[in-house]
């Protein structure tokens, strides 16, 4: 018991925050905009105009209240410890300091399911766009290499999904300035392609289309807020960069936050003028965003909207694969998995195998398998994950009152206790098979420590 319970020490942590495997070269505005890269994808271009179809109507606009709100919770605890703590790894290095080797091993396991497969999940999502995309130009991926074998449309491999995450993997692997380079490009395109949708569709606003503005009663707005948590969670990305940020100490908890509330005010923005141009019951489509215009007949800008939704999924992508990777690497570096992880290349400063490896496997995934039953794990890694850095932050003030980060979250422990009770809530209204896979992963998290992990790791 006292094995699998055995913690890094602060000292230990605050010592290999000092070295310098991986070269810091990011600044504030990198970090936003990482995480505004990561969160701003397919919540704003897809989940608004479903959620609002089927549970909210027109008080979409309150459930973003409510669930950025929740997030804000989780986010503060992300701060501090990315303030105190700045070490890659994220949740998975807080929870191995904080409550144990086990609990920190079985996290950085679920997070890395979770990441692998919304990799792949999003790909998917990107293709989609891609060939809805070239369709307008007259163009078509042959069936056969345009979904996956199990999508039951004739496809033999989704060919558009595996290459552009490895034309994302091929860019990570090459360093991280080069990507965020990229990133911040597509994310400012993403950013002005919705000002452009705001500030087009105002003029269309018919407030009658508001009325009822809460056909679903409060229920729904419950039930959509529970929804739309999960649009969010992108901004926990952030906190696996630490070890590359030019003074994490300041620019940790601000970016975490900014993103978090940039995120807000767009969703906030965007949810209330789609429901004002169209009415809610039309918006369970594929597209909201570019339908609305296409109703009000803003044609030329749908098909702008529609090369933004590309853009927007791309950057979702690239921060995925770096958090992936990062995480990995922080496990390996302690000994939890193979050396080979962690290894970081002379030239480029990146961890170059395991970026590649990240990427033929979630490619891999993208282009055989159907990710329909699976996507819900990908909430489930997720909610735990801010369930243990909500209950970490708590040991972390009680066990280690010397620590001194720049932000502190306030009102402990009532506000860690409320995020991670919203998340178990959450949790609990995931259907059975989610349960039922995410156990089965666990347990063979359970297996792979015991066998492996245990034996090799740098506390042993």
């Amino acid at each position: 018991m006292n094995q699998i319970f055995r913690k890094k020490s602060m000292a230990g942590l605050l010592e290999q925050s000092g070295k310098k495997e991986l070269s810091r070269s990011l600044g504030l505005l990198d970090l936003i905009f990482l995480g505004v890269g990561c969160v701003i994808g397919t919540g704003i271009f897809v989940i608004t105009g479903v959620v609002a179809a089927e549970s909210t109507g027109p008080a979409i606009m309150i459930s973003f209240v409510i669930a950025g709100i929740a997030c804000a919770l989780a986010a503060f605890c992300y701060a501090e410890f990315s303030s105190a703590v700045p070490v890659s790894g994220s949740v998975y290095t807080y929870t191995y300091a904080t409550i144990g080797e086990f609990f920190a091993f079985l996290i950085g396991w679920d997070l890395m399911l979770e990441y692998v497969l919304a990799i792949s999940a999003v790909a998917t999502g990107w293709s989609a766009y891609f060939q809805s995309l070239i369709k307008g130009f007259g163009l078509q991926v042959p069936a056969a290499l345009a979904s996956a074998p199990a999508m039951g449309q004739g496809g033999l491999i989704n060919l558009p999904a595996f290459i552009i995450i490895l034309v994302i993997t091929a860019l990570v692997s090459r360093g991280v300035k080069e990507s965020i380079k990229f990133n911040n490009v597509m994310v400012f395109i993403k950013l002005a392609v919705i000002l452009l949708f705001i500030f087009a569709g105002i003029g269309y606003v018919k407030p009658e289309n508001w009325t009822p503005f809460v056909p679903f009663g409060f229920e729904g707005i419950v039930t959509g807020a529970a929804t739309v948590f999960f649009a969010y969670i992108g901004f926990d990305v952030i906190a696996t960069a630490s070890e590359e940020v030019k003074n994490p100490k300041r620019n940790m908890p601000i970016g975490i936050i900014a993103s978090l509330l940039i995120c807000t005010m767009l969703y906030i923005a965007v949810s209330g003028i789609l429901t004002g141009m169209v009415s809610y019951e039309k918006l369970n489509v594929a597209d909201p965003v570019a339908f609305a215009l296409f109703s009000v007949g803003q044609d030329k800008i749908a098909g702008i909207i529609s090369v933004g939704a590309v853009v927007g999924i791309t950057t979702v992508l690239l921060a995925l694969i770096y958090a992936q990777v990062r995480l990995s690497f922080a496990i390996s570096r302690d000994g939890l998995l193979p050396k080979k992880l962690s290894k970081v290349h002379k030239k480029y400063k990146t961890p170059f195998s395991n970026t590649w490896l990240t990427g033929i496997i979630a490619a891999s995934i993208a282009g055989f398998v159907d990710l329909t039953t699976l996507a819900h794990l990908v909430n489930m890694g997720t909610l735990a994950a801010f369930t243990l850095v909500s209950i970490a932050i708590i040991v972390l003030r009680k066990k280690f009152p010397e620590i001194k980060a720049s932000f502190r979250v306030p009102f402990v422990p009532v506000f860690p206790l409320i995020s991670a009770s919203f998340c178990l809530y959450l949790a609990l209204s995931l259907p059975k098979i989610t349960w039922v896979s995410f156990v089965i992963w666990i347990a063979l998290g359970v297996i792979v420590y015991f066998t492996y992990a245990k034996k090799h790791s740098h506390l042993n």
